[in-house]
């Protein structure tokens, strides 16, 4: 199942026109009434899995603080208005059409927004950052956004927009938070990271198709009515993406590093379609299918758009040299030297890895323990209770979050350990590096 969703979720740009077009038949062909009971249900099922995954605590780190300052600007200053531009030009007879515009303008960010700064090689940390900041600037500025730019030509409560909010990101927003404190509590950071984390975003994707599945229903009779709309939607969605890819990769270019620079690319011209599709739905009651049909739309274009600045990313930007940090994985299985040698052979069976960090009693590491060692201590017929402090162990080798990977695989070469630490300027460990990693890089 889960892998079926994967794939849904890579497909996107086939997968929401085949659902708008399935969504049409039904819509033409039947009473669909019925289905406005379920937007709520698909709703959370939307942006909950999202926010399980979301980083709180990086909000609070520091050290970009100017790109993310830039970022907001352009966010909040610059594409709203742009996109309420827009509508006036395009929509000036269907001021739903025009509110779906600026909804798609409001809401920055998503959480393709790291996946795809992640895939053009920039700075993953920043996206994070702008990520956060995006979605909780956003819901509280929305509503005000909408009043001030539309409340002259829609009824607009603005009270009901904040509860809506209130159900369909700030409530989902604190059991997502929950519930990954939970399971890093239950299974381990590096647990979470490599195994947990990567299920969530497919289901996801199981709200957005039935979302998108009840827009197109709930407007199916009006859109065959007069077909031209979805025409004249995709031309301001398209001009919209253009002048902000622009916007950003000129000011990117002028300001800051190639890193920084892709995040801000990313960081701003992805919109949050998912929250943007949220509040259509569920804000303003039979209005919203015009509003989300705007929003479906972009879906399409979005991943469209984000696809091709990747393949144009070396161009635009210049190539990059690949850091430690672009390879490694996040987290350490880890074990304690008061612990024993059976429980090291349960976690490597169990995670299916080769070797275990060490830990002493203050945290640190000071050895690994690797698949080969506890075959030799099986064929010394050495106890399986026996403490992992009095066993030998491989040599910790520790190396920085923004090494070069061809540095990184010299290292190994030299000291013939073939999974590196990975930490960060504060000397944190962050992950590993494995030397299947650099080899996996290499293939890509």
């Amino acid at each position: 199942m889960f892998n079926l969703l994967a794939l849904l979720q890579k497909r996107l740009v086939i997968v929401v026109p085949i659902v708008m077009v399935l969504g049409l038949m039904f819509g033409i062909q039947m009473d669909v009434s019925f289905l406005k009971g379920g937007i709520m249900p698909l709703t959370f099922l939307m942006v909950y899995p999202m926010m399980v995954n979301l980083q709180l605590k990086k909000v609070i780190e520091g050290g970009d603080a100017k790109v993310q300052i830039v970022a907001q600007i352009l966010n909040f200053l610059v594409t709203p208005f742009l996109a309420f531009g827009l509508g006036l030009i395009f929509f000036k007879d269907n001021h739903y059409l025009a509110l779906g515009l600026l909804l798609t303008g409001l809401l920055p960010t998503s959480g393709m927004t790291i996946s795809w700064t992640g895939m053009a090689k920039g700075n993953v940390v920043a996206a994070v950052k702008m990520t956060v900041f995006g979605l909780l600037l956003g819901s509280f500025f929305t509503p005000f956004y909408i009043k001030m730019l539309m409340g002259a030509t829609v009824s607009i409560d603005i009270s009901s927009i904040f509860k809506q909010i209130a159900l369909i990101v700030v409530l989902p927003l604190v059991l997502g938070n929950i519930t990954q404190r939970l399971l890093i509590a239950k299974f381990g950071m590096a647990h979470y990271q490599e195994k947990l984390k990567k299920k969530f975003p497919p289901i996801s994707t199981l709200g957005v198709i039935g979302i998108v599945f009840v827009a197109m229903a709930l407007k199916a009779k009006g859109i065959m009515r007069d077909p031209s709309t979805l025409l004249m939607i995709i031309i301001p969605l398209l001009i919209l993406y253009l002048v902000n890819v622009v916007i950003s990769t000129v000011v990117g270019k002028m300001f800051f590093n190639r890193g920084d620079a892709i995040a801000l690319l990313y960081g701003t011209v992805l919109r949050n379609l998912s929250i943007a599709l949220a509040i259509a739905m569920t804000a303003f009651g039979k209005d919203g299918a015009d509003i989300a049909l705007v929003v479906a739309i972009a879906y399409i274009m979005q991943v469209q758009v984000s696809a091709w600045v990747v393949r144009l990313t070396d161009r635009i930007y210049g190539p990059k040299e690949t850091e430690a940090k672009d390879v490694m994985h996040y987290g350490i299985f880890s074990l304690h030297t008061d612990q024993t040698l059976k429980d090291a052979v349960k976690m490597l069976a169990k995670e299916r890895i080769h070797s275990v960090v060490i830990l002493d009693t203050e945290e640190k590491p000071v050895g690994l323990v690797t698949e080969k060692i506890l075959i030799n201590c099986i064929a010394e017929n050495t106890p399986m209770d026996s403490k992992l402090k009095g066993c030998s162990m491989e040599n910790i080798v520790i190396e920085d979050l923004h090494k070069p990977l061809k540095d990184i695989a010299k290292c190994m070469e030299n000291s013939h350990e073939y999974k590196l630490l990975i930490s960060d300027e504060k000397g944190k460990i962050n992950g590993v590096v494995t030397a299947k990693d650099i080899i996996q890089n290499i293939l890509k």
